[in-house]
């Protein structure tokens, strides 16, 4: 067969789509919507790597904080700006900000600003000005009251929806390893450590893209097959005209080619309006300016290859059971028993290729991505593979019912391999949701680094600056709404010469000493020598700490040029003894405690001090007035707010990923099932309105439609549950963890997909009853 006959043929067939009048143009709208849907998200999947890309370069240009140690600091010229950090958050959203100084008329503007702000202005972003500027931001305003005097431009900011701002000063001092605050003559200098490149981690990056876009490749391959047995049986005229039965199927082909195409158009347009919302769109606190998504060339031109060529192989793999003879199509006949030993060698293959991989090196050269990705897409387009078979088999077995149910079997029993197309995309996607959460639930805690803060016992903590007493601090915050409950500490060392060995002095109330120490009794006034604390009291020994009349020198606890001198204090009568317990930190406090009737007259210099604050659980709004108050009380941070657990920054991203882009995927598979629904509906008009003629009520119609998807959705689930947990079983073992199975996950990656074929079947009926009227018995 030349190729001239092959285009030729092929051309036929697209001329016979778009000139089959109403019924062809329909035909042709659903394969170019579906087919559509697929190009788009594929589209957006080229684009993301230049997306990550550009908001990489982005942070890398606007570096300024480094928080590192500086040997050799700048000098100041007029070519520096120092730079201190001013970030806050708001709600559980991070707003980046930094106040800037500039030294010299040469100094550097950061990315995104034209003109440095004065004192008491600010640039923002242009979503952190909106925000300020609706009611909802009215607490973030407090902390940000400066005059809003010009924005960031997009050069500046790594998203649209980014919350950042720059603030003018005049007070900043540079000090030596605070960090915090900087003198740089460039922004994008920053430090970056070399980090080698964590096995599991490439191997998460791996598998979730793989995972994300198979059930795409299998909805477009679904999607070209819309109105296949009605095209088929059109298709008999064509051998009633005299055209053999490969010619028959080049033209359908040619017209599967035509929807193809025209779906790359319809693709095309849905990404560009996806591209133009996205500036608007803020999914777990990851979004992107339209111009970050610019699908790459190699990429976008495979695509725009792929899709039709699958297209065109697709149809001609269907068509390869159909007998297309002049007087019909043999179709409807008792199809052959689907043969079950070559599905079998998909996921048989896809182990095999994982198994070689158990147990290797996977910082050496034997760990083999390419054959991880292999291996992972055999098992997944097993499910595929073995869905129909599945599905004829139980289908072939299912027996007496009642009339619906009889419908349904009936139309399932005829025509299997519809019911697992349109089933497939979903299978395929839960079978992969299945393996990945096994395999982030079994690595997570190798990236999820549990911190030793009890946040039941208090969940935020303020580190009071110099030149901030603790008792108005404490005031400050037992005022504020939202706090219900604050323990104070003002933190120091205590030694017996002023250039000995120090150990640690608390001296906060009694309330708050019981959150640190267990203790006999306490009053003002007394004094505590502790026992089992991280700071001991065996340095000084146990006696000295207690003996009346012993002199001691209180001083800070962190020396420096600044600090106060040290203040005499000599041991009251009357020392009691305590063992420490942990604060809500989880530290152990030594050393002294003291009441404040018990510190010298001006001891109180130099200490730091120390809030630990509890928060009213049942206002959402708690965490901001306390940041409010503490930048009220000058503090240049806000309170830390205490965890029990972090999360690595990179599993997090590749985790944050996965969330995003299975919401997309799983916008398309209910799309998806939403067209081939209405498809199999138009595709069944008459055959309804003849039930509807002979007086079949429509409910039992409704539900045998619904017994329809409900059944291979049901068999398709069971499938992907048995194959992603071996998928899932395998990827653990290849990261050396135990196997377990998270079955919450497992739960809810089946009921998310039911909830979605369930609101499809919603959707669809308005569509069914309309269609089960006699008068669609009517043709012309």
């Amino acid at each position: 067969m030349s190729a001239r006959q092959w285009s030729r043929d092929l051309a036929m067939g697209a001329r016979f789509a778009f000139t089959g009048g109403r019924e062809g143009w329909v035909r042709m709208l659903l394969t170019a919507v579906g087919v559509g849907l697929g190009v788009a998200v594929l589209l957006l999947a080229t684009a993301i790597p230049n997306a990550l890309a550009v908001r990489q370069d982005r942070e890398t240009a606007r570096t300024d904080l480094t928080y590192q140690y500086h040997e050799s600091p700048l000098k100041k010229a007029d070519d520096t700006v120092v730079v201190g950090e001013a970030g806050t958050a708001f709600r559980d959203k991070e707003v980046r900000g930094r106040e800037l100084q500039p030294e010299g008329p040469r100094a550097p503007l950061p990315p995104g600003v034209s003109k440095f702000p004065g004192v008491g202005e600010m640039v923002v972003s242009p979503a952190l000005k909106r925000l300020l500027q609706s009611g909802e931001g009215r607490l973030l305003r407090e902390r940000l009251p400066e005059r809003i005097v010009g924005t960031i431009g997009e050069p500046g900011l790594i998203g649209a929806q980014e919350l950042a701002f720059y603030r003018g000063a005049d007070h900043l001092v540079v000090k030596e390893g605070s960090g915090l605050v900087e003198r740089i003559d460039r922004f994008g200098a920053g430090y970056k450590p070399s980090e080698p490149k964590d096995p599991v981690l490439v191997l998460l990056a791996l598998v979730v893209p793989l995972v994300l876009l198979l059930p795409v490749g299998v909805f477009i391959a679904a999607a070209v097959r819309f109105g296949g047995e009605r095209r088929d049986r059109r298709l008999a005229a064509l051998r009633l005209v005299g055209s053999d039965s490969g010619m028959t199927r080049r033209i359908a082909a040619g017209e599967a080619l035509a929807g193809s195409v025209a779906g790359l158009a319809f693709g095309t347009v849905f990404f560009l309006i996806v591209r133009e919302f996205s500036g608007s769109v803020d999914l777990f606190d990851v979004s992107v300016f339209p111009g970050y998504l610019i699908p790459s060339p190699l990429l976008a031109l495979l695509v725009a290859v792929a899709v039709p060529a699958a297209a065109v192989l697709v149809t001609l793999f269907a068509l390869r059971g159909v007998v297309i003879e002049p007087l019909g199509v043999v179709r409807t006949a008792k199809p052959p028993r689907r043969r079950l030993w070559w599905r079998l060698l998909l996921p048989v293959g896809g182990l095999g290729l994982l198994y070689p991989m158990i147990g290797k090196d996977r910082y050496g050269r034997d760990f083999n991505q390419y054959q991880v990705t292999g291996g992972v897409l055999l098992l997944l387009v097993g499910v595929t593979a073995l869905l129909p078979w599945v599905v004829d088999t139980v289908v072939a077995r299912l027996g007496s019912g009642g009339v619906a149910w009889q419908l349904a079997i009936r139309r399932l029993q005829l025509s299997t391999g519809a019911a697992a197309r349109m089933v497939n995309g979903i299978a395929v996607a839960v079978a992969g949701a299945i393996a990945l959460q096994m395999l982030f639930s079994g690595v997570q805690g190798q990236y999820t680094k549990h911190t030793a803060d009890d946040p039941t016992r208090a969940q935020m903590l303020a580190d009071l600056t110099e030149g901030v007493p603790l008792a108005r601090a404490a005031a400050e915050f037992k005022a504020t709404r939202g706090v219900a409950k604050v323990y104070a500490y003002d933190e120091g060392r205590v030694r017996r010469t002023e250039a000995g060995n120090s150990v640690s002095v608390t001296v906060a109330d009694c309330a708050s000493l019981r959150e640190v120490a267990s203790l006999p009794s306490c009053k003002d006034g007394d004094a505590f020598a502790v026992r089992g604390g991280a700071d001991g009291v065996n340095e000084l020994g146990a006696a000295a700490l207690s003996k009346a009349g012993t002199k001691l020198w209180l001083h800070a606890s962190i020396d420096s040029p600044a600090a106060p001198r040290p203040t005499s204090w000599t041991v009251p009568t009357g020392v009691k003894q305590a063992r420490a317990i942990a604060d809500p930190t989880g530290y152990k406090r030594g050393g002294l405690l003291l009441t404040p009737g018990a510190l010298p007259s001006g001891g109180a210099q130099g200490l730091n001090g120390e809030i630990y604050l509890v928060l009213d659980q049942g206002l959402a709004a708690a965490p901001d007035y306390a940041r409010n108050t503490a930048r009220r009380l000058g503090m240049p941070t806000d309170p830390v707010m205490l965890v029990s657990s972090k999360r690595d920054d990179t599993y997090a991203s590749i985790r944050t990923f996965l969330f995003v882009g299975a919401a997309c995927v799983l916008a398309l598979i209910g799309a998806s099932l939403l067209v081939a629904q209405l498809e199999q509906l138009r595709e069944r008009r008459k055959l309804l309105s003849s039930l509807i003629a002979f007086g079949t009520r429509r409910r039992t119609l409704c539900l045998s439609v619904l017994w329809q998807t409900a059944i291979p959705i049901g068999l398709g689930l069971a499938l992907a549950t048995a194959l992603g947990m071996t998928l899932g079983t395998a990827l653990l073992k290849m990261t050396d963890k135990p196997v377990s199975v998270d079955w919450a996950s497992v739960l809810s990656m089946t009921g998310t997909a039911t909830a979605v074929v369930l609101l499809v079947t919603v959707l669809s009926l308005p569509p069914l009853v309309r269609l089960m009227r006699p008068d669609g018995l009517r043709t012309e």
